[in-house]
């Protein structure tokens, strides 16, 4: 609708807000689908779900590149309809002269309208750059702590292995210091009862 839009200015500004509206919405849909990401308890789900949060997210930036550059289109192809115009209705001295003052004024506002669309545009960059290198972290970070839980769940199966086998051992040794202590009044039950009752 930008690209095709005829005029006035007036026009493509409504068009432009309706645009601004639409991705103020997606945006908010794109963070509500990343916070439901983030209360996934499988690692699975969370991941696939940030993948298409992230997927979301490119697709919306090459969308707003999209619409900066049909706004840029739009633009030139208006001031060039209000030029051809201008230059229609000179025929004497004082419309020629009005015309050069308006072409002047025109020229000068779509040098002005060009700056500030280079200025946007530059500003969008880096802020898909800021963005991609947030992400970039933030899956370097997710990886880590990935592999971080990897090593403590090894160390903590390592650590249940050997509180079993100690547990085993220990058994163990009771029962060996129960026979011990059984052989050993034994032992002395029968040096008394030799010693007390030899005829016996």
């Amino acid at each position: 609708d930008i690209r095709d839009c005829p005029g006035p200015l007036s026009a493509l500004t409504e068009l432009n807000a309706a645009v601004k509206e639409k991705f103020r919405h997606l945006r908010g849909r794109i963070q509500e689908l990343e916070q439901m990401a983030k209360e996934q308890d499988k690692e699975s789900e969370k991941q696939a779900l940030l993948r298409e949060v992230e997927n979301h997210k490119k697709q919306m930036l090459s969308n707003q590149t999209a619409w900066r550059k049909a706004n840029l289109a739009c633009k030139i192809a208006i001031d060039n309809s209000e030029k051809d115009q201008l230059l229609q209705g000179r025929d004497s001295l004082r419309q020629r002269k009005t015309t050069k003052e308006s072409l002047a004024e025109s020229a000068s506002n779509i040098t002005e309208s060009l700056m500030g669309i280079s200025r946007m545009m530059s500003q969008q960059v880096q802020q898909s750059e800021e963005t991609v290198q947030t992400l970039a972290n933030s899956s370097r970070t997710i990886l880590e702590a990935n592999e971080e839980f990897k090593s403590m769940s090894g160390t903590i199966q390592l650590g249940r292995k050997l509180i079993t086998k100690y547990n085993r051992r220990e058994l163990t040794d009771k029962l060996l210091i129960f026979l011990a202590l059984a052989l050993f009044l034994a032992t002395v039950l029968y040096i008394l009862k030799k010693r007390l009752f030899p005829f016996l």
